[in-house]
């Protein structure tokens, strides 16, 4: 892609707003270093030095696309808790729309816990409990949709299998979207069943592909084009979510996508060091849904998606990229 076109790209994202639906969650990232073992378990002790606090999950998704996007808006459910109420503040600072988040006082807003040591994660410690909305908060999550329709340019479902995405809730909002002729993505959860349909794109990674597809997870093959495998999970996938485009993260080997009425086509990811890939996810399905928004190729979206993907898992803890990152990547890298 030559920088007239990423530029070009980037000057329509700029206008383009986004709406996030799916489980919210708080990033905690405790700094450390370790100078001991326990003398009570065969454990580190980590000294710590600092606490870092960032939206996780959905929020994660919109955080990154508030690098690119003058407005974008997150859906999904908090508790009344102290994370839910730190979570919020640290959306609203972000200029992250929150206006249509759930707050219910029986809900525990879902923290996960990363200490960090040497620039390794050490442990996670998870404090969450899956819980669905109830039937009124899901007309009400629906209603508040329909009234934004006009005024969105995309949808994009962030499930990571906590509850907030059900049957009921997908479907009724991606007909409504696909009727108003929008974009609508998304990050399944293969172990959180639902049927996609009404999807312009859905972005799993090759575990969870192979998961969804009901195939046996085989090992990849190099080069990815030649892993027969993974060209039949995603021939498989396009049929079973009738979508337009699939896109299969495949870590170290970039990502394969999938189309319709096209090829698959292999974009290999660019050699760079690997710190965390806390996010990258949320990364690559943001990116690549804001560019079909711009009216991108498939093949441009995907590529976007992989480079900016590629420039956040060099960072510690759950980062973003933005527009100056990416256009020094795409340089650097060309």
């Amino acid at each position: 892609m030559t920088p007239d076109r990423l530029r070009e790209i980037l000057r329509r994202a700029a206008s383009k707003r986004i709406l996030v639906i799916g489980d919210l969650m708080l990033d905690e990232f405790v700094w450390g270093k370790v100078g001991r073992i326990s003398p009570e378990a065969p454990v580190p002790v980590v000294e710590v030095t600092g606490e870092s606090f960032y939206p996780g999950g959905a929020a994660n998704v919109a955080r990154n696309l508030r690098e690119f996007v003058d407005r974008t808006s997150v859906i999904g459910m908090i508790g009344t808790d102290h994370g839910g109420q730190q979570l919020r503040s640290l959306l609203r600072e972000g200029h992250i729309e929150t206006a249509d988040v759930i707050e219910d006082a029986g809900f525990r807003t879902i923290v996960k816990t990363r200490i960090i040591a040497r620039q390794q994660q050490v442990v996670r410690v998870d404090r969450e409990r899956i819980a669905s909305p109830a039937a009124t908060q899901i007309t009400q999550v629906i209603e508040r949709v329909r009234a934004q329709l006009p005024e969105i340019d995309a949808i994009i479902f962030e499930d990571y299998g906590k509850g907030f995405l059900g049957v009921e809730l997908v479907q009724q909002i991606s007909e409504l979207a696909a009727a108003a002729g929008l974009i609508v993505a998304a990050d399944p959860n293969p172990r959180h069943a639902l049927a996609w349909k009404n999807m312009t794109a859905v972005k799993p990674n090759r575990s969870e592909a192979f998961l969804a597809a009901g195939m046996a997870w085989s090992d990849p093959v190099e080069p990815a084009e030649k892993d027969e495998a993974l060209l039949e999970v995603g021939r498989v996938l396009l049929e079973k979510w009738d979508t337009k485009y699939l896109l299969v993260t495949l870590g170290e080997q970039g990502m394969m996508l999938f189309e319709r009425d096209a090829e698959w086509h292999h974009i290999p990811t660019k050699a760079r060091q690997v710190f965390d890939v806390s996010g990258a996810g949320d990364t690559a399905i943001a990116l690549f849904t804001l560019a079909l928004s711009c009216g991108t190729t498939a093949r441009e979206a995907a590529e976007l998606a992989n480079e900016a993907s590629a420039v956040v898992v060099a960072k510690l803890g759950t980062a973003t990229v933005t527009p100056e990152e990416l256009f020094a990547s795409f340089e650097q890298f060309a």
